[in-house]
């Protein structure tokens, strides 16, 4: 067990199984069709991310560096929220990019029963040692704890 100290972007507690990307996360390429054809575990459609691709999103701890893609990330992230297929939460080892941030925070401010725990900041580290099927456990204080 194994824990890392990160930054709150939005604040929760959340306990889930990680899926790990070592690459950039493209939250449009992941999403877009899972969202749009009603598929609740929200499988990753990206073929360029072979970290992710097939894998379940929705209910998961992603774990990665940082998200890429188009200006359309941020909506995209705040309608799986809003369609509750999001993550379980989102633990970047890098600073979240505005992006990914705006669409967690406005999921946050806008949405009453929804929540996604945004962690950044945790480092190069914490992606080296955490793997897929880990459990993680997030703590208010953006303490992340890997067992």
């Amino acid at each position: 067990m194994r824990e890392f100290q990160g930054r709150v972007v939005t604040p929760g507690t959340a306990r889930a199984e990680a899926v790990v990307t070592h690459g950039g996360f493209n939250t449009l390429a992941s999403l877009q069709k899972s969202l749009q054809f009603g598929d609740k575990t929200a499988k990753c459609n990206d073929q360029n991310n072979p970290d992710l691709y097939g894998k379940p999103l929705a209910g998961y701890a992603l774990c990665l560096p940082q998200t890429i893609g188009s200006t359309t990330g941020g909506m995209v992230l705040y309608c799986a929220c809003a369609m509750k297929r999001q993550p379980a939460c989102m633990l970047f080892a890098n600073q979240i990019d505005s992006l990914a941030a705006a669409g967690a925070i406005l999921a946050d401010v806008w949405l009453d029963d929804v929540k996604m725990p945004v962690i950044d900041c945790l480092g190069e580290e914490f992606l080296e040692y955490v793997k897929d099927g880990m459990m993680i456990a997030i703590g208010e204080d953006g303490k992340v704890t890997v067992e």
